[in-house]
């Protein structure tokens, strides 16, 4: 019997097999990740931005988009205070960003609990791309503070109300 038919079946399982089998991305779990808040985030996130594929990681509450990873994500960090850092907002989403190195920016939603964090190769591609196509699904945790600019503060750093302005409401001094 000659086996040469079987050998070659045998090696184009095998190659099909790890044809599927890139490497997962190795990311660092966020110390929330676990929060269910993020679960219901990663299952909106997208399969692909700009692009680039949607990728494995080797963490719960992450994602990576990219061969090699262009943008890398973690659900469940910390949540940023009040900052000097630019703020911008995309889609309904609020983002405190800041340039890790010459070609990465580091970008953190403000004012959502769970915090979401993202990091940009900007070298490979825009972060307004990167995070128009994350917000709606970062949207889905609720909105408790919003960036306002300096000039918007008054002497004690608190949000000065602009008049016709809806201003949400704080839960400690929000009227009964």
């Amino acid at each position: 019997m000659n086996r040469l038919p079987c050998v070659a079946a045998a090696c184009a399982v095998v190659g099909l097999g790890l044809s599927g089998c890139a490497a997962a991305v190795s990311v660092e779990p966020a110390a929330d990740a676990h929060n269910p808040e993020c679960a219901a985030v990663m299952l909106r996130m997208p399969d692909e931005i700009d692009g680039h594929d949607s990728r494995t990681t080797t963490s719960q509450g992450t994602d990576a988009w990219g061969d090699p990873s262009v943008a890398v994500l973690r659900c469940g960090v910390e949540p940023p205070g009040p900052s000097t850092d630019r703020c911008v907002s995309v889609n309904g989403v609020d983002w405190v960003s800041t340039e890790e190195t010459g070609t990465s920016w580091r970008f953190v939603s403000y004012g959502r609990e769970p915090a979401v964090e993202v990091l940009v190769a900007s070298d490979k591609i825009a972060g307004a791309t990167v995070l128009a196509e994350i917000s709606p699904s970062v949207s889905t945790i609720e909105q408790t503070r919003s960036c306002v600019a300096a000039e918007d503060l008054d002497e004690d750093g608190l949000p000065v109300e602009t008049p016709g302005a809806e201003q949400p409401a704080d839960e400690e001094t929000a009227a009964p």
